[in-house]
């Protein structure tokens, strides 16, 4: 199989016109359970490649219009695209290939400069351009002028009628409906900005460069309330405290941020529930009580 890949990879290169010579040598990259993914060296050139199924064709156009976003605002660093396309019977997104080191201390400080002059990158509503994926899970960015009209129908609504469907009742749907009525009284006075968002800023979706300039990929991108980014880089571990204190001190976030983060992260969860199972229950009906 890896021979025949590294000829449709091959072939792909080729049609893209992009530079490589001799043989392609192509190695497994850790980190996704959701894409195949591979760098690829050929003489000077590397490259970064995600293959899957032909039904991920729509899935990476999607991650290709996040990463232009993120790359246009001038803030932080996201992978260049190369191309995509369906080639030999899998769908392929290249891209260029960066040396990643985590995020650490040294570098945390300018993360958190970068996130916020992202985040400065701003719409007139709330939502996206397209649909796109959290996970592999559909994300709706039907665009509303109202944040929490958006929140409730687009992100928690959907989730737990999703949670529904994949026999997740009982309690979680009833303190779901709860939530869902509270949410006017308790997140309408908050009116935030609708920012350019990553979407799904977990630890394993940041890094710095060899510079130790701040990356960014693999987004779910929208435009919502920043809070979100900040909330989920504390949901499975928290970045060092550099990046928040210079976030901070780059564009203070609200009074309120700490009953916000619980709801934000909700969504996560309540996703992970639904691509994991059961492991995730218990975490979604805390942060649920939590909240109300």
């Amino acid at each position: 199989m890896s021979d025949m890949l590294r000829q449709v990879l091959t072939t792909a290169l080729d049609e893209l016109g992009v530079p490589f010579a001799g043989d392609l040598v192509m190695r497994p990259v850790g980190g996704g359970c959701i894409n195949q993914t591979y760098r690829l060296d050929s003489g000077p050139h590397a490259y970064f490649v995600k293959v899957n199924d032909p039904s991920a064709y729509d899935m990476f156009t999607a991650e290709v219009e996040g990463l232009t976003a993120m790359r246009e605002s001038q803030s932080v660093r996201a992978p260049e695209v190369i191309g995509q396309g369906v080639y030999g019977g899998r769908a392929c997104l290249f891209l260029e290939y960066i040396d990643l080191q985590p995020i650490s201390a040294r570098h945390a400080a300018l993360f958190g400069e970068r996130l916020a002059e992202m985040h400065r990158t701003c719409a007139k509503e709330f939502g996206w351009t397209r649909d796109n994926t959290i996970g592999s899970t559909h994300q709706d960015n039907t665009r509303r002028t109202n944040w929490t009209e958006f929140w409730a129908e687009n992100r928690m609504s959907f989730q737990l009628e999703l949670a529904a469907r994949n026999g997740y009742g009982g309690n979680l749907q009833r303190q779901g409906e709860r939530l869902l009525a509270a949410l006017p009284g308790r997140l309408g006075a908050h009116q935030p900005e609708a920012s350019l968002l990553h979407g799904d800023l977990w630890g394993g979706n940041c890094a710095a460069d060899a510079e130790g300039n701040p990356v960014l990929f693999d987004p779910a991108c929208y435009f919502g309330d920043r809070e979100c980014d900040l909330a989920m880089t504390e949901l499975f571990g928290h970045l060092p405290a550099a990046f928040y204190e210079s976030y901070h001190a780059t564009w203070p976030i609200d009074p309120g941020y700490e009953v916000r983060r619980d709801l934000y992260n909700l969504y996560h969860i309540l996703n992970h529930l639904n691509l994991f199972g059961g492991h995730y229950l218990h975490q979604a009906e805390t942060l649920t009580t939590r909240f109300l």
